[in-house]
């Protein structure tokens, strides 16, 4: 095991094709690709500074390290690494990588981050950037807060657990997504998903909801959103609290307090395709099925 400490790395690929080596507080200053094609290297307490840090490298473990705004596109074709406790101001960061942990990680520059990937877990992770998460697969979230919009577009097999999205477009073109006690603040909310799942959720969407198939809701509430569920179907949805406006949902049951505007276009879905079950509605009368 080679041990390289606090040590100060320029130009192109001083440490190609690392093998078996730990870093610790050392800085990659102006030079492209210093770790590519490493292997079971441990960075602890460093800096990268510059273009292309980690490529096509495998077992990974990074912790209490600076990702700097010109680190971008730092971590492409990469397996099996591990980001802790870092801050990453870098963006287009993580590209076709696989089996990737981050945990205790601010992203503060993350457009285009995390793309094509497969296996990633992320445990209290901050960012902020647009097209984080496309097309990535077989992804497990515990406490993401995130601020940008497109989120997960095009991404499968996705598992989500109290966090936040201020994010419009988001998990659009997406299949077999499920999320848990979060908050999803943002226009047109999932469009052309197959597969969506909203367990005690707060979702806040102008048109949200529109073109799912397969959409579950459970003990959701949907805050100012209005022409909700249009040409979703196979529904089964149960609103705490008022939905502002539905508009021509295919099929399937929705449940809510109250409905505020309910649109059927009988020359664009079959109304009897779709069950309602209403609590109160706007003027105060009170159903048990519509």
């Amino acid at each position: 095991m080679t041990i390289y400490q606090e040590q100060h790395f320029e130009g192109e690929r001083p440490l190609f094709g690392e093998q078996h080596a730990t870093i610790i507080r050392t800085t990659f200053g102006e030079g492209e690709s210093p770790l590519k094609e490493s292997d079971d290297v441990t960075i602890d307490d460093s800096v990268f500074g510059w273009k292309y840090p980690l490529w096509y490298s495998h077992h990974v473990q990074v912790n209490q390290t600076i990702f700097e705004e010109m680190a971008r596109s730092g971590i492409w074709y990469t397996s099996d690494i591990s980001i802790r406790n870092s801050e990453i101001q870098a963006p287009k960061l993580l590209r076709r990588c696989q089996n990737v942990l981050l945990s205790n990680v601010h992203f503060s520059e993350a457009t285009e981050t995390l793309w094509h990937c497969q296996s990633v877990k992320m445990e209290n992770v901050y960012a902020t950037g647009d097209y984080f998460g496309m097309d990535s697969q077989d992804v497990v979230v515990d406490h993401l807060n995130l601020i940008g919009n497109y989120a997960f577009d095009g991404a499968k097999n996705i598992e989500v657990h109290h966090s936040n999205f201020v994010t419009k477009d988001a998990f659009w073109n997406c299949e077999n997504v499920t999320i848990y006690d979060s908050t999803l603040n943002g226009e047109y909310l999932a469009w052309n998903t197959k597969n969506l799942t909203l367990v005690n959720c707060t979702i806040v969407s102008d048109q949200g909801l529109c073109y799912v198939d397969h959409l579950t809701i459970k003990d959701c509430h949907l805050l100012d959103t209005y022409l909700a569920f249009e040409y979703s179907s196979n529904i089964d949805a149960d609103i705490k609290g008022t939905i502002n406006s539905v508009k021509n949902p295919i099929s399937g049951q929705i449940k809510a307090e109250s409905i505020g505007s309910l649109i059927l276009d009988k020359t664009k879905i079959d109304p009897s395709k779709t069950t309602f079950f209403v609590v109160q509605d706007s003027e105060g009368k009170r159903h048990e099925q519509i």
